[in-house]
């Protein structure tokens, strides 16, 4: 990322078919109810597979959504969207072989290129001395939601109270990225605010185009990827 209830689960579950077309939303539709936070891992391992993502994935972004729904209610970010960004991003903590544990961590770590200006490319000299993203000559995105170290400073948060902000678990990846994306759009319940929220995270219409596509087909229940 570049700087600038147990019941209801089951019947949303069991209306999603794979086949279902997708729609085209902006923003994107909200998808499956999320349920009491207590009940968030049966949502996910309900869902999980229909959307072809990782339970500790799905979970994490309904814990995200469900967070700033109550810390931050004019904001009204989806999980679909968090999904859709995780999945742009970095496969949903699976790209290039790596996977997303039980407790939110994914290994191996996911790093993305060094933004050294090459065609193409940011042009971001080396800020934590590759302490975070392992280079000292340029900064690199890091982890399943893809952000630099400077952003990670300044938004990371520890979401599964383990006392560290980690841009390597998912669980503080997807609730960071909620936080910033809420402070970047405002009302993400209108397209305005949606859009601007995505380039905000990545200053590129086609980047928000891929991202609110993939949401909404998570919204409906299928997934192509």
């Amino acid at each position: 990322m570049f700087p600038a209830a147990a019941a209801i689960t089951v019947l949303a579950a069991c209306s999603y078919h794979p086949s279902t077309p997708v729609p085209d939303l902006m923003p994107p539709g909200l998808g499956a109810p999320l349920p009491a936070i207590d009940q968030l891992p049966h949502w996910a391992t309900s869902l999980a597979d229909t959307l072809r993502m990782p339970v500790p994935a799905l979970q994490a972004y309904g814990f995200a959504a469900a967070t700033l729904a109550r810390d931050e209610p004019g904001c009204g970010i989806g999980w679909t969207t968090i999904a859709g960004i995780g999945s742009v991003e970095s496969r949903n903590g699976t790209y290039d072989g790596a996977s997303v544990q039980p407790n939110g961590d994914v290994t191996p770590h996911i790093r993305g290129i060094a933004l050294d200006g090459s065609p193409g490319v940011a042009d971001i000299p080396d800020t934590d001395g590759g302490v975070m993203d392992g280079d000292s000559k340029h900064d690199r995105a890091m982890g399943p939601l893809q952000f630099i170290p400077e952003t990670w400073r300044q938004w990371g948060t520890d979401a599964n109270g383990d006392g560290v902000a980690d841009p390597d678990n998912i669980d503080d990846a997807a609730l960071t990225a909620a936080r910033y994306l809420c402070a970047r759009g405002g009302d993400l319940r209108s397209a305005d605010g949606w859009r601007s929220a995505l380039l905000a995270y990545n200053m590129s219409t086609r980047y928000a185009r891929q991202v609110q596509e993939r949401a909404n087909a998570y919204s409906v229940g299928t997934s192509r990827w």
